[in-house]
């Protein structure tokens, strides 16, 4: 629908869940930024702290650098996420409205197979518009004391659009991220709609609360949503972590001349790493700590949301 031609409920519905979905897109984010800070660190094998755990990582960030280090690139990934959040969140809705009317019988009998489609486009749609934040917070939040190389986001930026071929260089990983978007995007919001679904329709007395807003006449309590949210964040991240790792080293390749062999294709940089580094201990690299982050993050992302949705009468009930 043009702009120009949109009902003004319409644009009131998309301005409330574009505000809904980056607020939870910050919440959840700010939430786990240590445990994403020592991630990156682990995924790319910063000499300083590959041979650590994730524990005695984190507290040799805090000693070596500072409380605050925790949160290093966490700027940066602010100014990238509410965005990404808003664009995610509004295009899912969006896109789901739109994908029940088209989509054939055989796909729908598949129960919430809209979610899982509209899951994934939204995911391509909003990293696609926001990535080059997200190479910029990488390489912030890469950087220890005494081995800085930028000094802020847009200094950042611009030193990899001057010095590393332009906008191109700003989209370095794009390809693995958009690879792993559709099963990491879409099994959230597919895996996140049939754990709500099962706890509204099978043990509502336990997970649910009455609801007169709500024309379903229940909505989901905040332990509940937390809970569908981390189940829906660990199915997501166990498919899909391999091409998070080859878009880290891709987008990170470029900080020293050893690792300059990772920025040559996402085929080439996966055969690379596992190479190299094999399954568990590159693939996987991580994965331990991607759990303790990305369970929390999923948790809170879609809890933050779906409070505020029901806060801005944005719920329209229990679609079983």
């Amino acid at each position: 629908m043009a702009l120009a031609e949109a009902k003004p409920q319409d644009l009131t519905f998309v301005m409330k869940n574009f505000l809904a979905g980056g607020v939870a897109g910050m919440c959840s984010k700010t939430a786990v930024a240590p445990l994403d800070r020592i991630k990156i660190l682990f995924q790319a094998h910063s000499k300083h702290y590959k041979h650590l755990g994730v524990f005695s990582g984190l507290r040799e960030i805090v000693m070596k650098e500072s409380f605050f280090a925790l949160y290093k690139g966490n700027g940066a990934q602010m100014v990238r996420i509410f965005p990404y959040a808003a664009i995610q969140f509004t295009a899912f809705e969006c896109y789901k409205k739109y994908l029940i009317t088209i989509l054939p019988a055989s796909v729908m009998y598949v129960k919430h197979a809209d979610k899982f489609f509209a899951g994934a486009g939204a995911g391509l749609t909003a990293v696609t518009l926001t990535y080059p934040l997200d190479v910029v917070r990488a390489r912030l939040a890469f950087q220890v004391v005494g081995e800085h190389k930028y000094s802020g986001i847009a200094n950042t930026a611009a030193s990899i659009f001057r010095n590393e071929g332009g906008a191109k260089a700003l989209y370095r990983g794009f390809t693995p991220t958009l690879t792993g978007m559709v099963p990491y995007a879409g099994l959230s919001f597919y895996c996140f709609e049939m754990f709500k679904f099962a706890c509204m329709k099978y043990i509502p007395q336990f997970t649910c609360n009455k609801s007169e807003r709500n024309t379903g006449g229940l909505v989901l309590t905040v332990p509940a949503k937390l809970l569908c949210g981390g189940f829906a964040g660990a199915m997501a991240q166990s498919f899909s972590y391999p091409m998070d790792v080859t878009r880290r080293r891709m987008q990170l390749a470029m900080m020293n001349p050893e690792t300059a062999r990772f920025a040559n294709g996402m085929l080439k940089t996966l055969a690379l790493i596992y190479r190299e580094n094999g399954v568990v201990k590159g693939l996987y690299r991580g994965m331990s700590i991607n759990y303790l982050r990305a369970i929390p993050m999923v948790a809170v992302s879609f809890s933050t949301y779906e409070l505020l949705k029901q806060a801005l009468s944005l719920d329209t009930g229990m679609n079983v």
